[in-house]
């Protein structure tokens, strides 16, 4: 169980430095009425990647996991290995574009106005089917064999890990009183220059510690 709870949070901590949530989220944080418009972000991107992840981990991807035989051990063990892998060749990807990635504008900084909440839940939907890290921790969950609610708390801890940012820029907002536009300015810069290199380096250890966990696990069958 803990160790199920570390993924899901390491994952989830190392998916959020996405700059197609943390840019409209910036650009939001300095229109009118930002808390709002922030949260309503935050609630849309939250909601929907945690309902997809629900049904996948308790709809298709309970049936996919049917059709394999025996799938406690062996099956478990493929799969965080495979994901491990996934993980650190997204890694490898992002350190050699880094240079590149970091040069391109953060989405949602010339977005127009509009309603904050479809806008986040458009985004979270749009990007849910290629999202990697996130496949890979409801895969992880699934084989797992926990119970629903154990399924649900473990998806669910994720997405608290993967809007961390967006809470992170809402409690500046509440709390940073004339320093949050500075704060954010700042916070806005950084994520541009260094996005790609962290999320390559959070990705490496997260994929090195599925790759050894399952690598393990199938050394010991």
């Amino acid at each position: 169980m803990l160790r199920r709870v570390g993924v899901a949070l390491s994952v989830g901590l190392a998916d959020s430095l996405n700059p197609s949530t943390v840019g409209p989220g910036l650009f939001l944080a300095t229109a009118p009425k930002r808390i709002r418009r922030v949260t309503e972000f935050t609630l849309g991107v939250f909601l929907v990647t945690l309902a997809g992840g629900i049904i996948l981990a308790i709809g298709p991807g309970r049936l996919l996991i049917d059709l394999v035989p025996h799938p406690q051990g062996t099956v478990r063990h493929i799969i965080e290995l495979v994901a491990g892998i996934v993980l650190l060749v997204i890694a490898a990807g992002l350190w050699s574009g880094r240079h590149k990635l970091a040069r391109r504008e953060l989405p949602g900084r010339r977005s127009d106005s509009g309603s904050a909440f479809i806008a986040g839940a458009s985004i979270a939907g749009v990007e849910l089917p290629t999202a990697a890290p996130y496949i890979a921790v409801i895969a992880a969950t699934e084989a797992s064999n926990s119970n629903v609610p154990d399924k649900i708390l473990m998806l669910t801890l994720y997405n608290v890990a993967f809007v961390l940012p967006l809470l992170a820029i809402i409690g500046i907002l509440v709390f940073g009183g004339n320093r949050a536009d500075r704060l954010l300015t700042a916070g806005g810069e950084w994520v541009q220059q260094r996005w790609p290199a962290v999320l390559a380096g959070l990705l490496i250890f997260v994929g090195g510690l599925l790759a050894v966990f399952g690598g393990a696990g199938l050394l010991k069958q």
